[in-house]
């Protein structure tokens, strides 16, 4: 990617948070993040201070909702793109967002690898120029910005199952075992392995050691509510 980099701001109220956010847009070529902020009101003052082309929004901010900024930097005059990180589902905040300038999405807890998707393709899409020829480039232009399908999952796992597993530990914040998880998703406990395993793998869960009196380790699995 040639020129001058993107300059992202990041918009974060976990200080560890916005340490890996700010560590994943410098990783990606052409991207730079040139401001943080823990607040709205943080933001509003970067802004003031450095003029960025991309905000990485999170809409769960100390002094109100990502989107309520969002709308203030818009009246304020800034032309800065959105891409909007959240935990929450909700189709009809989506649809809200995209009326303030929300371009993308990314849904906590993410990878890396699914933010520099998301960057990656933003470029592509800011750096469309000219006049389109006709429908078929102005389609391609906005095709730049959609994410490609799922991921194929590994051999021998399946997407119903993956999601029980998921949901199982997400609703378990202290912990689960590959046994317990089993008894409460309906598997057997090496599937559960398995499936928990591969949730470590992909960064949405974090496996840690619990030491006994005898015998070997019993390993802790833990949905991860930030990415690292």
């Amino acid at each position: 990617m040639s020129g001058a980099p993107i300059r992202v701001l990041v918009v974060e109220d976990d200080p560890v948070a916005a340490d890996a956010h700010v560590l994943y847009v410098d990783r990606v070529p052409g991207f730079r993040a040139t401001a943080r902020a823990h607040s709205g009101a943080e933001a509003v003052r970067a802004l003031e201070r450095t003029p960025v082309d991309l905000i990485l929004l999170d809409l769960n901010l100390p002094d109100g909702h990502g989107l309520q900024l969002a709308r203030s930097v818009r009246a304020a005059g800034h032309r800065a793109d959105v891409i909007a990180v959240t935990s929450a589902r909700d189709l009809a905040m989506v649809r809200e967002g995209v009326s303030l300038g929300v371009v993308q999405y990314v849904l906590k807890p993410f990878t890396f690898a699914t933010l520099r998707d998301r960057l990656v393709r933003y470029a592509e899409f800011r750096s469309a120029a000219g006049e389109a020829g006709g429908q078929e480039e102005v389609d391609r232009a906005l095709a730049a910005l959609r994410a490609p399908g799922p991921a194929a999952l590994p051999k021998g796992l399946s997407g119903p199952t993956l999601s029980r597993v998921t949901a199982t530990l997400r609703a378990s914040p202290d912990g689960l075992t590959a046994a317990t998880a089993a008894e409460a998703a309906g598997i057997s406990r090496i599937t559960a392995r398995r499936y928990l395993e591969h949730l470590v793998t992909t960064g949405r869960a974090a496996r840690t050691p619990h030491y006994g009196q005898v015998g070997r380790p019993e390993l802790h699995y833990r949905w991860l509510t930030t990415a690292p």
